[in-house]
């Protein structure tokens, strides 16, 4: 005679209580038309009584919901709810049956009211029953929910720490880089140092800030990447030439701050300044379909495994792909003939 859904439910209290007094009188009323194909009675008097039983039962249930407030550990709460509802039949049939008009004969007398009784004790208390069943299961679901949303919270929260971890990493292991570069033309006694410092000096303002962006474009990429490569053709002017092509339907693409600035500076470091000869670096970003393809193409001495794996930026740059984007992305490092070493990042074209 009753329905309970719980608070997690949307409608709050209100909407919790419209919901129970609607099933209480809907079961009523069924129960009272049932009823009638038995008995010789007043319709309406049979399912007013009907339904003022399934309500009373629906304010037993609710009253004990909540008081006591504190019960015994080892009491459950649901036994006090079935019992109450079961002890409202009994004493709703009484206060509706006592009072009987003058010169009416005793409410016993009349054999209605044994078989609203009996269906009343027999219905209300497992519809309690059942009601108990669907809160617990409703507020195991939320719970079940809370747990999942709270667990994927904490995934997010420890995936922006490692990210930030690894962005840490990265901003010292390409300052140091730079700063070697110019260290190596301040010792040759190079004319070029003094422009370079300047020249430095003005990227790394721009650049440091980019650093610790969460996410950037390939565009912004290019903001640093042309820089720094004027930076080292400065320092090396005839052994550095590169060439940029870059498909305008890839500029908006998000990628992870320096991807492309990591595979340049890999490039020129391991492949480029290790050479006699130097060589060139070609830089091709296009978009295909879905996916984003990143090449950065050396003609230097190459970049080798060593037996700890890639380089310091690679690993690092191939540990935030994985993070982000997971198995959607991939570092490749291949042969480029006759000499040198193509990097690709193969990504989603996300904007």
């Amino acid at each position: 005679m009753l329905d309970v859904a719980s608070d997690a439910r949307p409608g709050g209290i209100v909407g919790k209580t419209a919901r129970r007094i609607f099933v209480a009188l809907s079961i009523s009323i069924g129960v009272g038309l049932l009823l009638l194909t038995h008995l010789e009675t007043s319709p309406s008097l049979l399912l007013f009584r009907s339904g003022v039983l399934g309500l009373s039962a629906t304010a037993a249930f609710a009253l004990f919901e909540v008081w006591p407030s504190r019960l015994p550990h080892w009491f459950e709460r649901w036994i006090l709810q079935v019992a109450a509802v079961a002890l409202s039949v009994p004493v709703t049939m009484f206060v509706m049956y006592l009072p009987s008009p003058p010169g009416s004969p005793p409410f016993f007398e009349d054999f209605s009211w044994v078989l609203l009784a009996f269906a009343a004790m027999l219905v209300g208390p497992w519809t309690a029953l059942a009601a108990i069943v669907r809160q617990k299961d409703a507020i195991a679901r939320h719970q079940r929910l809370a747990f999942e949303l709270e667990r994927t919270e904490l995934e997010r929260q420890a995936l922006d720490a490692r990210l930030r971890i690894l962005q840490a990493q990265i901003a010292p292991h390409f300052l140091f880089n730079t700063l070697a570069n110019v260290r190596a033309l301040v010792d040759a006694g190079s004319p070029h140092a003094s422009p370079v410092l300047g020249s430095l000096i003005q990227y790394l303002r721009a650049a440091v800030p980019l650093l610790h962006e969460p996410a950037a474009t390939i565009e912004r990429e290019l903001q640093l990447v042309r820089p720094y490569l004027e930076l080292m053709q400065l320092r090396m002017p005839d052994r550095l030439q590169y060439a940029l092509n870059v498909d305008p339907a890839a500029l908006a693409i998000r990628c992870p701050p320096t991807t492309l600035l990591t595979l340049v500076e890999n490039a020129v470091r391991h492949g480029i300044d290790p050479s006699e000869e130097g060589g060139r670096i070609d830089i091709d970003v296009r978009r295909v379909g879905a996916r984003c393809l990143v090449r950065v193409t050396d003609t230097g001495t190459g970049l080798r495994e060593s037996a700890s794996g890639l380089g310091t930026g690679l690993t690092t740059l191939r540990e935030r792909l994985q993070l982000i984007f997971g198995d959607a992305a991939e570092l490749r490092l291949l042969t480029n003939h006759p000499r040198g070493v193509a990097v690709e990042v193969d990504m989603p074209a996300q904007t």
